[in-house]
């Protein structure tokens, strides 16, 4: 006689408490983890949208607002600016002018020059800075300072000092070698007055830069340098200095930008001058845009000069990427 009773049946460890089987999707009224990855890029393009457009702006649009007039007959009338037919005749009367040429070898030894004694002293003053104790911040401060002054506040204060009457380098030179030079009035020392004024306001940077980079050189690697015999000098040329590498070429391509686009120290000590011994391709756009009203050929001033630095600063990543590549294969 069979028994009424329901017998139990045993469930598979691939069932749940209901019988149903485990599987792995989620339970319904979940979201896909692909989906919510989705909503959380949409939410970021939108928050952050503003900010893009703002950019697009004051960015996007005058760089390609200057391309067209570079490429146009551009008339100015009563209206505002009048595009004409396109033309290559602003970069033909560029390209074959003294002047460009003349501007250009200036920016690119100022930026040489500037560049590379700023890289030397900012590296030094780092090394220096990473061995001070509680000193190190208030000798932080005062590198600050030349560094947080406006451009043209610190361009006037050289021009005082340089200044031929009653400057106080031309005192010192007076006193010193009993002869008092014209320095803003002769061209080879004012190339040198430029350098000595952007050296002395942007070194602060630098060291700043590289001390961070030196600060993040984890310990152990200066151990196993001593423990394998290293000197001073050969633990900084073989252990220091390929750390630093990548931030000695974050710091050399911002100095490199801002360099090449000298516009305001020039401006304030020397108008460009003795004649045109220190006319930047800046201050020859400016000109050429604002005295002559020449806007397509000051806009092809601009195109080429951001060509240029480009250029420059591609080169520099690709050998710098390619001696970086030569290190890791060795």
């Amino acid at each position: 006689m069979s028994s009424a009773l329901p017998t139990r049946t045993s469930k598979t460890p691939a069932e749940g408490g209901d019988g149903r089987a485990r599987t792995g999707a989620p339970p319904p009224g979940s979201a896909r983890p692909g989906s919510v990855a989705r909503r959380r890029a949409r939410a970021g393009w939108f928050f952050a949208s503003p900010a893009l457009l703002v950019v697009a702006a004051v960015t996007v649009f005058p760089v390609l607002f200057s391309l067209v007039l570079s490429f146009c007959e551009v008339r100015l009338d009563y209206g505002g600016l009048r595009l004409g037919s396109p033309t290559l005749g602003h970069y033909e009367a560029l390209l074959t002018h003294p002047e460009w040429y003349r501007a250009l070898a200036f920016t690119l030894g100022f930026t040489v020059v500037s560049v590379f004694a700023e890289l030397v002293l900012g590296t030094l003053v780092a090394l220096v800075l990473e061995r001070l104790g509680a000193a190190r911040g208030w000798i932080l401060a005062l590198l600050l300072l030349p560094w947080a002054l406006i451009n043209v506040i610190a361009a006037q204060l050289w021009s005082y000092l340089f200044n031929g009457t009653y400057g106080a380098v031309g005192w010192l030179c007076e006193q010193l070698f009993g002869t008092q030079p014209d320095i803003l009035g002769e061209p080879v020392p004012a190339m040198a007055a430029m350098v000595v004024v952007d050296v002395w306001k942007t070194t602060p940077f630098v060291a700043i830069v590289v001390l961070a980079g030196l600060m993040l050189i984890p310990g152990d690697v200066y151990e196993a340098a001593e423990i394998d015999g290293a000197g001073p000098w050969t633990t900084f040329w073989k252990v220091t200095l390929p750390q630093l590498r990548p931030i000695v070429a974050i710091a050399v391509l911002f100095r490199i930008l801002q360099a090449f686009g000298i516009f305001d120290l020039p401006f304030v000590l020397t108008q460009g001058g003795p004649g045109t011994a220190t006319q930047s391709v800046a201050i020859l756009g400016y000109r050429i845009l604002f005295q002559n009203l020449d806007f397509g050929g000051g806009a092809a001033v601009a195109v080429t000069t951001a060509v240029i630095v480009i250029g420059c600063c591609l080169l520099f990543l690709r050998v710098f990427r390619a001696h970086v590549d030569e290190e890791g294969r060795a």
